[in-house]
């Protein structure tokens, strides 16, 4: 089965209101799609949403990748050999791991669909039948705040992320009424590296005693000695995300014992395979992982739910709930996550098959 084209989309998904982190204030998600075609008519799928702010990548730049390096560099590849597809796109384009992970993604999705079965069954089989959800609440104001984590308990929410950014006061107040609004709520607090070692020690020790399970990239994600200072001088387990990139990071990252928890994401892991190895590396250094892109598509989203499936050394509660923020997707059958759980997929591939019509009412056209 080898691989005779890929085709490429760059969509613009409008999200259900605004969502605002210490990066950028966000209404729609601009993302790329992928499919992988072969010699037999089978057909994989994949798609990765970078962020403004967060990703170091642009959906433009991630598109024109695909098109001008991966795919000419693809043709007449076996598409069953996963692996060494990822062998030739590293070497077609080093370190790009947004655009290789859509394509990995098409393969994974490919080669369930030929065989039959859920892409996790690729990665070794599931050792879970639901996974638990982990809710999302940006820098807005307390009282927004607090009725956010209210509905998302309702829901059967049990765990949420809290943006912060603005200040150790601001955000202290932020993080209070959402403790006081759930007092059972698990809280996970996210800075995107919105402050400098100091400030952002101040910020931990100011919600420290609101029970707070992990605080996340506090600073810039080059400064590994200082999320690692800030790691020693706090209480409240610390956790990398933007930090983490290629393997050379993490392993940066073990060594100096820089972060409790590491994030991982598959756009930006370079794939389904490489995050689990990700998962693996930090498993064998004794630290523990969280999974999940906030504003992924149903691929994506369903990619990350994969590898969730198939690894013990996960935080419970993944934060792969993009579709819970989007007014569309560009799958036949988006993804519902109305509640605190979702199962563990079942159909072949990924688990979905794209939209034309979608595809073609979200596409962007670049300027």
């Amino acid at each position: 089965m080898k691989i005779t084209g890929i085709d490429t989309w760059l969509v613009e998904v409008p999200l259900r209101g605004t969502f605002k982190n210490a990066h950028a204030v966000k209404s729609v998600q601009r993302s790329v799609v992928v499919r992988v075609q072969t010699d037999v008519g089978l057909a994989g799928a994949g798609n990765v949403d970078p962020d403004h702010g967060y990703s170091e990548v642009t959906p433009e730049g991630i598109l024109r990748v695909v098109r001008e390096r991966l795919a000419p560099a693809l043709l007449g590849v076996n598409a069953t050999r996963i692996r060494s597809a990822l062998a030739v796109m590293e070497q077609a384009a080093p370190g790009a791991w947004d655009a290789q992970a859509s394509v990995e993604m098409a393969l994974m999705d490919l080669n369930g669909k030929a065989l039959g079965v859920p892409a996790h069954r690729l990665l070794g089989g599931a050792v879970k039948d639901t996974i638990r959800l982990n809710g999302w609440i940006g820098m807005s104001h307390p009282e927004e705040a607090a009725a956010a984590a209210r509905d998302f308990w309702k829901r059967g929410y049990r765990s949420t992320k809290i943006k912060v950014g603005a200040g150790a006061e601001v955000d202290r107040d932020r993080v209070a009424a959402v403790r006081a609004a759930v007092p059972e709520m698990e809280i996970r607090v996210d800075a995107n590296e919105a402050f400098d070692v100091d400030s952002a020690i101040r910020l931990a020790r100011a919600i420290a005693p609101l029970r707070v399970v992990l605080l996340e990239q506090p600073v810039t994600r080059n400064n590994l000695e200082g999320l690692a200072r800030v790691r020693r001088a706090v209480d409240i387990p610390v956790m990398a995300d933007e930090a983490i990139v290629g393997p050379d990071t993490l392993v940066a990252i073990i060594r100096l014992e820089a972060a409790d928890y590491i994030k991982v994401k598959v756009m930006k892991q370079g794939g389904l395979l490489r995050c689990l190895q990700a998962i693996d590396m930090a498993d064998a250094a004794g630290i523990r992982c969280v999974i999940g892109h906030g504003f992924g598509l149903t691929l994506n989203t369903l990619a990350e739910l994969h590898v969730a499936a198939v690894s013990a050394n996960l935080l419970e509660a993944c934060e792969c709930v993009g579709p819970t923020k989007l007014t569309g997707d560009v799958v036949q059958d988006p993804l519902v996550m109305e509640t605190g759980t979702v199962a563990v997929p079942t159909a072949p591939g990924l688990g979905a098959t794209l939209d034309e019509s979608a595809l073609a009412r979200y596409r962007f056209t670049e300027p």
